[in-house]
């Protein structure tokens, strides 16, 4: 998978936006992250520059065993690492395996989302 097929994947969910929320920041990692958004809240993020992995929402107990399973997913940097994993490419998450984690991600955090939120969308 490449920068471009992911993109493209994660804009073909329904209402999804991106950003690049910290372009002033000082660290460089950061600088070069994309979020993918769902309303006001995002549900995957990654690093154009590097896109050596991508950071995904997880239901807490599916993501222990997602980490237990695989040696590319583990708890993500910076985030709660109790909801949240890395997912990294090109080692041994199948493409089509981090499609669907993608699609979760969306998922439970279109659920999170505010009544109100949701209906704007028309979800």
């Amino acid at each position: 998978m490449n920068i471009e097929d992911f993109r493209n994947y994660c804009l073909s969910l329904p209402h999804v936006t991106e950003k690049m929320p910290f372009t002033t920041v000082k660290d460089p990692y950061s600088r070069n992250v994309l979020c993918f958004y769902i309303g006001s809240k995002w549900f995957c993020y990654v690093n154009i520059e590097v896109f050596d992995r991508c950071c995904l929402k997880s239901n807490p107990d599916i993501a222990e065993e997602l980490r237990t399973r695989y040696n590319g997913i583990r708890p993500a940097w910076h985030m709660n690492k109790r909801h949240w994993n890395d997912v990294y490419f090109n080692q041994d998450v199948s493409d089509a395996m981090i499609r669907e984690l993608v699609c979760e991600s969306y998922r439970l955090v279109l659920a999170s989302l505010p009544k109100k939120e949701r209906e704007v969308l028309e979800i």
